[in-house]
């Protein structure tokens, strides 16, 4: 076992329980520029994520700040886009070349827009009203459309469905709460990390060795950043993630 992922998981878990956003952000490039093959980082972070939501999913729902209906209409369009993006991945399969290109692009704009939502999304979401606004008329259709554009991007290059859920659910459901927002996007996120998850491991694109390397890294790492959160402020770590995040994905922006 390569002693380098077991590194790469406790970092990113420690992200993880810092920031509650990043895994999927920071762990695809990683593996990336570690030298595995796009396909394969995307797959097993894909199948990495759910273990890695599910303690967080269960805290939520013991808080009772899951809102099923909203994580209901994102799942209503993030697992038909995830289904459609798979299709395009298994006719692009033959092709390694162009399978790459895919998914480094698509890869790069997923962690551009979700560094601008940790670098800005902050000053707008830490000042909501005490009376917050209803719905508006066509929440709940465009809910399912961002879904849609979640799921078209979590299946190609599994970043998408942390910071870029969080903050579309802000936009289109701002009668929620943001605890209520994040318990909501979590529930969301595990399934559709797993659905997309299962179809690239049907497609022979997940490392098992490597999947447990990072989950044994990535517990502890948890743990630490849980513990981390409570003498390092958020309003520090977001646009220092964002930071870092942006530059990766400018570089591979260039690099496509």
């Amino acid at each position: 076992m390569d002693p380098l992922f077991p590194l790469v998981g406790f970092i990113v878990g420690t992200v993880i329980g810092l920031s509650g956003m990043g895994g999927g952000a920071l762990m695809t490039p990683v593996l990336m520029f570690s030298g595995v093959p796009p396909v394969v980082a995307v797959g097993t972070d894909l199948l990495y994520a759910p273990l890695t939501k599910f303690c967080a999913l269960v805290q939520h729902q013991r808080s009772r700040t899951v809102n099923w209906r909203v994580a209901g209409l994102l799942a209503a369009g993030s697992l038909p886009g995830a289904a459609l993006a798979m299709q395009l991945l298994t006719r692009f399969v033959d092709d390694g070349a162009d399978l790459k290109r895919l998914i480094v692009g698509t890869l790069s704009i997923s962690l551009v827009a979700t560094a601008v939502i940790l670098i800005f999304g902050h000053v707008r979401h830490g000042h909501r009203p005490e009376r917050r606004p209803r719905a508006g008329r066509w929440s709940s259709q465009l809910t399912i459309a961002a879904g849609f554009l979640i799921g078209i991007l979590v299946a190609i290059s599994s970043v998408g469905a942390g910071a870029l859920g969080v903050a579309l659910l802000f936009l289109l459901q701002p009668q929620l709460a943001a605890a209520n927002i994040v318990g909501s996007d979590i529930a969301h996120a595990l399934p559709l990390a797993m659905f997309a998850g299962l179809w690239h491991l049907g497609l022979g694109h997940v490392d098992f060795a490597l999947l447990g390397s990072l989950l044994l890294g990535s517990l502890p790492g948890a743990y630490v950043g849980s513990r981390l959160s409570l003498v390092i402020p958020e309003r520090l770590m977001r646009p220092l993630l964002g930071s870092v995040l942006l530059a990766i994905g400018l570089g591979m922006a260039i690099s496509v």
